[in-house]
């Protein structure tokens, strides 16, 4: 089978119907969710003040699969995506392997999303237990998914805009406070990043090994790609969303990471539990921590709602050229993949029914522990997938929005820092379990891969 194969698609079902506000907001939504709200505690708490710089490096790691992304999007805008790139350039086998493994990434975080929510919804509301809340909280966004992309786009863009608002008035606050100009508080100056333990408190390793959680924290960019076989003006879109994940991280990530480590001790309690509520609650700013778990549960539902959508295209996508099921390919009147949203928000559910009988902290932190590396495998696939299509993409579209910066070199470092992180774990005994897990996954997933591959070959050699 060629290596730039290009395989039948089936795609009609779906609609372009997707501003590029809308898709620029779906990507938004999807990276700043729980892994930032409450995810961000445990990082904190496994590394330090010095976390930022894991958010620093793995942020600037992201923007450049980003940028590798946009190369390939705006040159093919299509539902499957990187799944559907890596068929073309390396094989149907990494087209199946990479698009299973982004479909339980998002499958996991759906249920990841759904617990988290549902500790804010108790937090809030403490006679409505989490299974119950989760329950809702997942059927809600369940329901948003299958009215039509339309009502995903819309709910999803007030989500997003909800999010922003907040984390700007919070970056605000915390400069001001800083500065020492913020009224009725005093500047912790660097007390909190140097005076309880130092910057690193448990060591460089663990600011390597608290990447693992960060890289889930980002996984949900690549969003845009995928919801750009939906939209309106793909090409246009995909550039627009790209050129803001830089800012975005920036100014998200990594200035709110460090308003929380130096405004709040590290190893506070009230940090681990939801350093976005705990930083206004430390300032004894009046009813603000209870508005902040209010907007977090947004966030959260926004993620929710972000991964259904994404998964289901996927699922949907990959049907559609013999990887997945068939009935997952099938489109209502509406243009929604109905069959393939059921199948996005299973594991879900079976976290919610396992959350009924578990504490939601065993949920929770087994939710992070299985998932965390995959985000680094995929990442990996569409480094290796842009290596192998840059030159062609190039070479046919000499005008392309978005190119790649610095390659073949920045691609290599990329691919390297990588590799690092994989090490690092492999060095870790605490993220070995983690692993073994995902490279058992991996490795099954490209079996299935190949046995795939072989039977779609021996079909076509009949017909």
């Amino acid at each position: 089978m060629s290596a730039v194969t290009s395989e039948h698609r089936s795609d009609v079902g779906l609609r372009n119907v997707l501003s590029k506000r809308q898709l620029t907001m779906i990507s938004i939504g999807g990276v700043i969710g729980a892994g930032l709200f409450v995810g961000s505690g445990n990082a904190i708490a496994s590394a330090g003040p010095a976390i930022i710089l894991s958010y620093s490096a793995v942020g600037i790691i992201v923007v450049a699969i980003m940028q590798m992304l946009g190369e390939m999007s705006t040159a093919n805008p299509t539902s499957g995506s990187f799944s559907d790139y890596a068929s073309r350039y390396m094989g149907s086998w990494a087209g199946f392997s990479v698009g299973w493994l982004y479909a339980y990434q998002w499958c996991v975080t759906i249920g990841f999303e759904a617990i988290a929510g549902a500790g804010l919804v108790n937090q809030l509301l403490p006679a409505v237990p989490t299974w119950l809340a989760a329950l809702i909280l997942l059927g809600a966004m369940i329901a948003v998914n299958l009215i039509t992309v339309e009502a995903f786009g819309t709910f999803e863009y007030w989500f997003a805009m909800i999010k922003v608002a907040t984390i700007c008035v919070f970056l605000v606050i915390g400069v001001l406070v800083f500065l020492n100009l913020f009224p009725g508080t005093h500047s912790p100056g660097l007390t909190n990043l140097i005076g309880q333990g130092g910057f690193a408190p448990k060591g460089w390793g663990a600011v390597l090994n608290g990447s693992v959680v960060v890289f889930f924290s980002f996984f949900g960019t690549e969003v845009i790609t995928v919801a750009a076989g939906e939209a309106q003006n793909p090409k246009e879109s995909v550039r627009t969303g790209i050129k803001s994940v830089v800012w975005r991280i920036l100014l998200f990530y990594i200035g709110s990471i460090a308003v929380i480590v130096t405004l709040m001790p590290w190893n506070s309690t009230k940090v681990m539990d939801s350093p976005y509520a705990a930083v206004p609650g430390h300032l004894g700013l009046p009813y603000v921590e209870t508005i902040m778990k209010v907007i977090v549960l947004c966030a959260v539902l926004s993620c929710l709602n972000s991964g259904i959508y994404s998964a289901s295209r996927m699922l949907h996508a990959m049907a559609a050229t013999h990887k997945a099921p068939s009935v997952l390919s099938r489109t209502n009147k509406r243009g929604v993949p109905t069959f393939a949203v059921f199948g996005a928000a299973s594991i879900g559910i079976l976290t919610v029914i396992a959350n009924y009988f578990l504490p939601t902290t065993d949920i929770y932190e087994f939710l992070i522990d299985s998932s965390g590396s995959v985000a680094v495998i995929v990442y990996l696939y569409i480094s290796i997938t842009h290596f192998r299509s840059h030159h062609d993409i190039v070479k046919n579209n000499p005008d392309i929005p978005v190119k790649m910066w610095g390659y073949p070199w920045v691609s290599a470092i990329i691919f390297v820092a990588m590799l690092a992180v994989i090490v690092g774990m492999a060095t870790n005994a605490s993220s070995q379990r983690s692993l073994l897990l995902t490279a058992l996954v991996t490795i099954i997933s490209i079996v299935i891969g190949f046995v795939n591959q072989k039977k779609l070959e021996t079909a076509s050699d009949k017909g």
